[in-house]
């Protein structure tokens, strides 16, 4: 399919029809990158916390979410502090 390159502010734009997105399941948000001189656009990943959530709901479940290190250590005295 051919598209025409629309003036959008300083930068361009290009009109992607709705069965494009649909097919590739991009929603509002892609990641763009250049790869041998061409543009790719894919859905966008939160890829770095995926699957957080139900992990730190399982980890409540269990009882795996106390602290490993105290908010303060038995030799801070918190009346020294400046605040």
């Amino acid at each position: 399919m051919k598209s025409v390159l629309r003036n959008i502010g300083n930068s361009k734009g290009v009109i992607i029809p709705q069965n494009f997105l649909k097919e590739c399941h991009i929603d509002s948000e892609v990641n763009i990158e250049i790869r041998d001189s061409s543009i790719v656009i894919s859905p966008a990943l939160d890829i770095k916390r995926k699957g957080w959530e139900e992990a730190f709901k399982e980890m409540a479940k269990n009882g795996d979410d106390q602290l490993v290190i105290p908010d303060l250590f038995d030799d801070e005295h918190i009346e020294d502090w400046k605040w």
